[in-house]
């Protein structure tokens, strides 16, 4: 179930460069099938040591979406788009 959500938001990565709430979304699939994958080898091995990971993964995971969706929203406040071939103009 792990691979194919990984597989889902690796294709979804590579496949779709135009938006970028698309590609923060395939990341987070990413992520998320990652920590899918961790929380059952820690249920198998009877280990903490993995759900220990997803906490920590979950944490850097939200953060990294709530700063990117700042981002974005600044972005097309001031562009009008979210495209990723404009997204150049933010270099200072």
């Amino acid at each position: 179930m792990s691979f194919s959500i990984f597989f889902i938001g690796l294709f979804g990565f590579f496949a779709n460069r135009k938006n970028m709430l698309i590609v923060i979304i395939c990341i987070e699939l990413l992520l998320l099938s990652i920590n899918l994958n961790l929380l059952m080898s820690s249920y198998f091995l009877d280990d903490i040591l993995g759900q220990i990971f997803v906490i920590m993964i979950l944490t850097v995971a939200s953060a990294e979406t709530s700063i990117g969706l700042a981002i974005l929203i600044v972005f097309y406040r001031s562009k009008g788009t979210i495209a990723i071939e404009f997204i150049n103009f933010l270099k200072g």
